[in-house]
């Protein structure tokens, strides 16, 4: 139980039979909130389930990872790790589609799967650094990643289009620490 007599999640990572849930997951997320996320929902709504379920396919050298956050059997937040494939930038990964359901925000969700994919992270051989964009003015999402021992390196103005206008996103990033797959801050 949580701090708040809730349920805790699991976090674990995601298979190709989670696709479902979490292509309605992230459809919700990107149609909630357009301004965080470089997709969009019609874009990814279009894709057929096979796309999704190859994003979470268990191979040995997987282009990329996601982690889910599970309260009882409802897929409540995730977050994806893609990783570099040319030779000169295989030591940087990249955090993607971090999501936590509206009504489960404010319970550590977030810290924990941000936990989960640095560990994960760490413990890659040859991988150093972690990379982030956050919309500029989320100050939640910025705290929460500067607790984790991301750091600015850099703004992107108007790097997503939305209705209405653009919004910039906040580059951030931080080292890891190989020798014992620990954080340390940039």
């Amino acid at each position: 139980m949580t701090r708040q007599g809730m349920p805790s999640a699991d976090i674990r990572r995601l298979t190709p039979e989670d696709a479902p849930v979490y292509r309605a997951l992230m459809l919700q997320a990107y149609a909630t909130h357009p301004d965080a996320f470089t997709s969009s929902a019609p874009e990814r709504a279009a894709l057929p389930l096979t796309w999704w379920q190859q994003r979470l396919a268990s191979t040995p050298n997987p282009a990329e990872v996601v982690f889910g956050a599970w309260v009882d059997s409802a897929l409540v937040g995730a977050v994806g790790l893609v990783f570099e494939t040319r030779q000169k930038t295989r030591h940087k990964a990249k955090v993607t589609g971090m999501v936590v359901g509206a009504d489960w925000r404010g319970r550590g969700i977030g810290k924990s799967l941000m936990q989960t994919v640095m560990a994960f992270a760490a413990q890659q051989p040859g991988l150093h650094i972690l990379q982030l964009t956050v919309t500029q003015g989320n100050r939640v999402a910025e705290r929460l990643y500067a607790s984790l021992g991301f750091a600015a390196f850099g703004v992107e103005p108007d790097a997503v289009a939305v209705e209405g206008g653009f919004v910039a996103k906040v580059h951030m990033w931080c080292r890891l620490n190989e020798p014992t797959g620990a954080i340390v801050p940039a």
